[in-house]
Parts: structure tokens; C-alpha cells; sequence
């Protein structure tokens, strides 16, 4: 370990996921003891990406020419981009490299295909090591998949460290590109454990919500969900959109880019008879939002049907028209479930997944499981992870 590492250890954790829009990093306070409980937070940094460097994300999604080539360019490319989140982080911690026992970084998922046997994160913790200064813990997904598991979703073990409660169930519900969800048992507080942990992803979050405003409006994102509340769900395209089989699979499972794609969308738009143009493009918008809503909301209502709350992390706690759509789905399969972000639980909704991957980082430091083989479908625990010394 650093030379002048601090009594209590520090974590950098950098998470740039599904939606393609930046590096989210936060630094991290992790006794070697930690047990669980409140995580101290030391810094929090962004760094987006620019439209270039998305725009080739977006094209290795699928098979193209030269393609090993490129995402080789895209891991350097990646790397810097970590690296300047990394000296955000120290500079606002007035920290030297040699102060922060290592970083986890997630890489940048272009394959996700558990089922025959891989999943694929561009990355280049070597580079970023050598940029950094500090050692680096990558390929946090493949030791689960080796081990028969889904290698996702990774965040339910964090969220039961972090967030479970002692005496009501609590749905934990990351709406990123993806949404996936995390039941937490009450925590037993006598003897620091529950019943198992359950989580699976439940379908897109805001990947199609994103294509689908780039594709009409050129922009990345839909602010607060301002656009699609200024449309109207259509039912048959929603009936249209829930009819994929991944929805009636049984957990453990995920999914990604792989499915949920605009070629996917056109294909459903086709069945429900909607026109791609734009005066059915605002209600397409809006539609979108309650599918995403809809699924997790079925998914809690059919695996978490005791949970009190769900606690909302990633973008889409910001965004008020999906927030408001998720309550509505939840309050019609079953009254009394409050939608909160986890910001009510200690940690603002857009540092969560970054914290997760600076305490996998931990995980593997101290020689501890980062996965839970309920959740993934594992043979069982696996330290996750391989080192790249500074």
C-alpha cells in the first residue's frame, strides 16, 4: 500500500455507465474493518464527455469495421478522462496520489452477453495507473461471470451495506441507462445480517429515453422530464413496448444496450402503429418515461412487495416526469409505497454508483466477496477484480 497512507483508508471510485454521458468519481473514507454503515464521502467530481468521444461509445455498441482497433483508441481516450477525475478529486481533497490506497474504476460497458460466458468494459487501468499514480482494481464483472453469475448487477452488496434498514424491507432502485433494483431484508442489528439480498435488472431506464430525445432533438438527455410531460402516454405503444421476454425471465438477470436499442424501439413503434415524426414525438417521449416507470414498478410489486420505500439513485432522480410516473405505477399495484432518493438515506442519488465501485475497490483490497451469488446467479462469493500496481 502508499507509503503515507492515512489512518483511516481512502477510495476512488469512478463509474461511467450506460448513458454515456461523463465519468461520475467520489473519494471514500473505508476502514479496513468497515462493516457497513454511513460511508464518509471526501470529495465527489464530473467530468463529461465530449460529443466525439460519446459518438464512438455509441458506435462500438454494435459490430463494425476496425473495431478492435478503435475501442483500443477508445480505452486511451477513457483513461484520460478518469484520470482528470481523479485529479479533480484529490485537488478538492488536497491529497497526494500516494495518500489514496486505490481506485475502482468500472470501464466502459460496449458487450454485456452473460449467457455466453463474457461481458465486455472498455478500459485501460494501466494507462490509468501510470496517469494516476495510484493502484487501480478493473474488471470488476468477469470473476462473477466465470463463476456462472450475470456479473449484474454489482451495486446490491453496497446497497445493503450502506442503506439497509433494521426493521422495514427498503427497495434500492438505480435508474440509470439500465434500472435495476435492490431488496434490502431489515437488517438484523444484533448480528449485522438479513435474509438474503435480492436485485436484478428490470429493463431500461433512460437509454431509450435519451436515444429517442438525441433522435428528435439532438440533445443528450431530457432535462427534468420536461419534454415528455409535455406529451401524452399511448397505451397501446406502452402494451407494445412491455412485450419482451426479458420481462417475464425470472432473476438473476440484466441487460443493456445489447436488447434495448433504437432498432428495438422502431420495431415496437411498427407493432403500436406510431409514426417516427414529430407530432407523435413528445407522446413517444412520455410513453417511454412510464415504460421505464411501469417495469421497475411491477418488478417491486412482484419481488418487494413488503418494502416500505423505494429510494431512487442515478439520473433518473433527476428526472421529476419519470419520478412522478414511477409513484403513479407503484400506487396502482399497491398504495402506500413512498418513492424517495437515497439523498433521505445519507448519499446524493448521483454519487451512489461511483461510492460502489470505490467500495468494491475496498472489497478486493481486504480480500472480501464483492457480489452477491443470490443476486447474480453465481456458483458463489468471489473477490472481484485484478490489480494494476501504481
Amino acid at each position: 500500500m502508499p507509503a503515507n497512507q492515512p489512518s483511516s483508508p481512502l477510495y476512488i471510485g469512478l463509474m461511467s455507465g450506460t448513458s454515456l454521458d461523463g465519468v461520475d468519481g467520489a473519494l471514500a473514507a473505508l476502514p479496513d474493518d468497515y462493516a457497513g454503515g454511513a460511508v464518509q464521502t471526501r470529495a465527489s467530481a464530473y467530468v463529461p464527455f465530449p460529443d466525439e468521444l460519446r459518438a464512438e461509445m455509441m458506435a462500438l455498441q454494435t459490430a463494425g469495421s476496425n473495431e478492435i482497433h478503435r475501442e483500443a483508441l477508445l480505452a486511451n481516450a477513457l483513461a484520460e478522462y478518469y484520470a482528470r477525475c481523479v485529479k479533480d478529486l484529490l485537488d478538492q481533497a488536497g491529497l497526494a496520489p500516494g495518500q489514496v490506497t486505490a481506485i475502482g474504476v468500472h470501464g466502459q460497458t460496449i458487450r454485456h452477453r452473460p449467457e455466453l460466458g463474457y461481458t465486455r468494459q472498455t478500459n485501460n487501468p494501466a494507462l490509468l495507473a501510470e496517469l494516476s499514480g495510484i493502484d487501480v482494481v478493473a474488471d470488476l464483472r468477469s470473476r462473477d461471470i466465470a463463476a456462472g453469475g450475470q456479473g449484474a448487477p454489482l451495486v446490491p452488496a453496497f446497497h445493503q451495506a450502506v442503506f439497509a434498514s433494521p426493521d422495514t424491507v427498503r427497495v434500492v432502485a438505480n435508474i440509470g441507462g439500465i434500472s435495476n433494483i435492490s431488496i434490502l431484508p431489515p437488517l438484523n442489528a444484533e448480528t449485522q445480517s438479513s435474509m438474503p439480498v435480492s436485485g436484478f435488472d428490470t429493463g431500461p431506464g433512460n437509454v431509450l429515453l435519451d436515444a429517442w430525445i438525441s433522435h428528435h432533438q439532438g440533445k443528450t438527455y431530457d432535462n427534468n422530464g420536461d419534454w415528455a410531460a409535455g406529451g401524452k402516454v399511448l397505451p397501446a405503444l406502452l402494451e407494445a413496448l412491455c412485450d419482451e421476454s426479458f420481462f417475464s425471465l425470472a432473476p438473476p438477470k440484466s441487460t443493456g444496450r445489447d436488447l434495448f436499442h433504437m432498432e428495438w424501439l422502431r420495431t415496437r413503434l411498427g407493432q403500436a402503429g406510431v409514426p417516427d415524426s414529430p407530432s407523435h414525438a413528445r407522446d413517444v417521449q412520455a410513453t417511454l418515461a412510464a415504460f421505464t416507470a411501469v417495469t421497475l414498478a411491477d418488478a417491486v410489486a412482484r419481488y418487494a412487495p413488503d418494502a416500505a420505500t423505494v429510494h431512487v439513485c442515478g439520473g433518473g432522480a433527476c428526472n421529476a416526469f419519470l419520478m412522478q410516473q414511477l409513484q403513479a405505477a407503484l400506487d396502482e399495484r399497491r398504495q402506500g409505497i413512498a418513492v424517495h432518493t437515497t439523498a433521505a438515506l445519507g448519499i446524493p442519488p448521483h454519487h451512489v454508483e461511483a461510492l460502489a465501485f470505490a467500495w468494491l475497490a475496498h472489497r478486493f483490497y481486504v480480500r472480501r466477496p464483492g457480489n452477491l451469488p443470490a443476486v447474480t446467479g453465481a456458483r458463489g462469493d468471489r473477490i472481484l477484480g485484478a490489480l494494476y500496481p501504481a
